[in-house]
């Protein structure tokens, strides 16, 4: 089906606007299509202590799925969407995608993350898997996997950028340029195999910095801390460092990550795990200073970037190019959904 001609749309997501479900809304918004966005964070709604006890001995529960269920089948009750698109691990019961899916709802979900991972498996999230019309996941690790838990329909698609999020910015002030200055930034979670790397860079003696959730719980850690991004230190951060570290999280079989496309698209120099997927999206002609294996590698691939300030402004371009250039929005990714 063409994407300007779908009847109506039901998107599931997080709003917030460095989630994806928030990248697919503003998408929406630009095709001109007849949405409906239903934030799951709804679904979370409660107390800390129930919202503890449902996650450690419910399997990872949420609060409110029941009701955040029952109000999308209603709305479907009321709207008729043609097609509805959820995006990861969604507080989507399997009763309701039943529902949905005998009013004539095609139901889709862009998997951005593996539900196989230890820390987000959930068992009520894996009855739903089969129930989808079409799964579209991020990572080729999992392919199989889904197929032989039952998904009807499963394509590789990868994750992409914002133009609106995502392009260069330049410092207002010195005082701003100073603060985000440093050799290395890291945006991302502290996931425990990426502690190694961040203590390889420190103890090699480069100015790093971090951006992403629980990294101060990690000791010696606190001075490099710079708490959670939003768009506008993203990409200061991004102007600010000499180098951008690209780590795939490893508990969810990552090939590449969101950063893969963000950080070329707010042209910046980029060092990335050698991954068969970094190197499809970034291309054969790219240096091969670009990738590294392991820490050592990593260690010897950044200072040598370091030393060569002409080479990291022609990578900076190089990946900017390739990304822009091609068909790597998120408004493609949506179309891509809609019209497969």
């Amino acid at each position: 089906m063409n994407a300007v001609t779908e009847k109506k749309l039901f998107l599931v997501g997080n709003a917030g606007s460095t989630h994806i479900g928030g990248n697919l809304y503003r998408a929406a918004q630009k095709l001109g299509l007849e949405f409906r966005f239903f934030d799951c964070q709804e679904a979370l709604a409660g107390s800390y202590l129930r919202t503890k006890l449902n996650w450690w001995f419910l399997g990872h529960r949420p609060n409110r799925l029941g009701y955040f269920s029952g109000n999308i089948v209603e709305a479907c009750k009321e709207s008729r969407p043609s097609r509805l698109i959820a995006t990861g691990i969604m507080p989507i019961e399997k009763s309701a995608l039943k529902d949905l899916r005998s009013m004539g709802v095609h139901c889709c979900n862009y998997l951005t993350d593996d539900p196989w991972n230890p820390a987000l498996r959930a068992p009520w999230f894996m009855e739903t898997l089969a129930l989808y019309d079409h799964i579209f996941t991020p990572r080729k690790a999992n392919l199989d996997d889904l197929r032989r838990a039952g998904c009807k329909k499963v394509t590789y698609l990868q994750f992409a950028y914002a133009p609106e999020l995502h392009y260069p910015e330049d410092f207002t002030s010195e005082e701003e340029k100073l603060r985000f200055a440093c050799d290395v930034v890291f945006v991302g979670g502290a996931d425990r195999d990426r502690v190694p790397y961040i203590r390889a860079l420190m103890e090699a003696g480069l100015n790093v910095h971090l951006y992403g959730n629980y990294w101060d719980r990690y000791p010696g850690f606190k001075n490099i801390f710079r708490g959670n991004a939003d768009s506008k230190s993203l990409r200061l951060a991004h102007r600010g460092a000499k180098i951008v570290l690209g780590l795939v999280r490893r508990a969810n079989r990552d090939g590449h990550s969101m950063r893969t496309y963000e950080t070329p698209a707010i042209n910046a120099c980029m060092v990335v795990e050698d991954t068969p997927e970094h190197r499809e999206i970034f291309g054969a002609d790219v240096p091969a200073t670009v990738f590294f294996s392991g820490i050592p590698e990593m260690i010897d691939r950044v200072r040598w970037l370091l030393a060569h300030d002409e080479l990291r402004r022609q990578i900076s371009a190089a990946l900017h190019q390739r990304i822009i250039k091609n068909k790597n929005t998120y408004q493609d990714r949506l179309v891509s959904m809609l019209e497969a």
